[in-house]
């Protein structure tokens, strides 16, 4: 058995200004007995280190601290997980935290595994978008694609809607499954995330969805890699994170049958995203790497190309061509940012 039941990664930059609300929430359980958290200073110029280390001198048993020089989200991320203890593990930005109520559940279930003869691989459950500029939130929940509380396959998953797919935030691993997987994040990357949430999912095979708003994800924060002017001007990592998820790809004999449903349409998500801010913006060199970004995918596989088209609607609405292909997108990214309010 692990030697503890969780380890939360806290990847951390420049961030002294939210690291504290961010653990605290992580400390806020009545036994912390079985809980890690393992906060990585990724070369920080400001004073987080000196605050991660004041939590781990204050919780010796409970925080750890890595000092790094700095590797970007992924480098820090795998830091965090090569670290790691915990028989599960989740990663928290430090200018995220979870919520205090939702805590409880999670962590009974999570402590109810450890004790299993076969514990779940993978525990989903929802998170909520804190937006500071549109002063909202936004919970996103995942009740229509999954029987709450109950031992899964991917084969018992629902369809998803069409902007739904599981983030970052919705995911602890068990901690095995990830190494498993052979996952290393890249460095000096944003975005990183999706691969996370990617990759390892051909090594899980049992899942659990608890019905809780557990994580609660901040945007809206100046310099934030979430905004939309911050995802046009870096629109080149979003290229690199789908060449490498279109690597990660599994062919449709390896996996399950709602597997591979299901990580077609997180795949076609991620193009369609990437789509939209290479449209976005006016420099008419980003329409052509958004054309061949699809020339590409259909090169490496024509079938995964095909899949992905029939499948998604959207998909085939992205590879329109021309200017009212690209005023489709335009339309279609102005009326999702509206009611969902996931930029700024």
């Amino acid at each position: 058995m692990a030697n503890k039941t969780i380890s939360f990664v806290v990847p951390s930059y420049n961030v002294e200004d939210y690291l504290a609300r961010c653990v605290n929430s992580l400390l806020d359980t009545a036994d912390t007995l079985d809980v890690e958290i393992i906060i990585v200073d990724d070369g920080s110029r400001d004073g987080t280190a000196i605050l991660a280390d004041t939590f781990a001198e204050r919780y010796p048993s409970v925080v750890r601290v890595i000092h790094q020089a700095n590797a970007g989200h992924g480098g820090a991320c795998n830091a965090g997980i090569a670290a790691a203890t915990g028989q599960y593990v989740k990663i928290v930005d430090a200018d995220d935290w979870i919520d205090p109520v939702a805590y409880v559940t999670y962590i009974t279930f999570l402590r109810s595994q450890a004790m299993a003869t076969e514990p779940v691989d993978l525990v989903v459950s929802n998170y909520t978008y804190e937006n500071i500029a549109k002063r909202h939130t936004r919970t996103i929940r995942y009740k229509n694609i999954f029987e709450a509380n109950e031992r899964l396959t991917w084969d018992d998953m629902n369809r998803c809607r069409v902007q739904q797919y599981l983030l970052m935030h919705t995911l602890t691993y068990r901690t095995e499954v990830v190494r498993a997987s052979g996952m290393v994040l890249p460095q000096h990357t944003f975005y990183v995330d999706f691969i996370y949430a990617f990759q390892p999912l051909p090594w899980v095979k049992t899942l659990t969805y608890l019905n809780i708003d557990l994580y609660r994800y901040f945007i809206g924060r100046e310099g934030q890699s979430v905004q939309k002017d911050i995802m046009i001007a870096r629109v080149d990592q979003l290229i690199k994170v789908n060449k490498l998820m279109v690597e990660a790809m599994p062919s449709r004999e390896d996996v399950s049958d709602g597997l591979y449903h299901y990580m077609l349409h997180y795949l076609s998500s991620q193009f369609m995203v990437t789509s939209v801010f290479l449209t976005l913006s006016k420099d008419p060199h980003c329409w052509e790497q958004k054309d061949e970004m699809w020339a590409n995918l259909r090169e490496h596989s024509e079938e995964l190309y095909n899949d992905m088209r029939k499948q998604e609607i959207m998909a085939r609405i992205m590879t329109i061509p021309g200017k009212f292909g690209r005023s489709l997108v335009r339309c279609g990214y102005a009326v999702t940012n509206f009611a969902v309010g996931f930029n700024s």
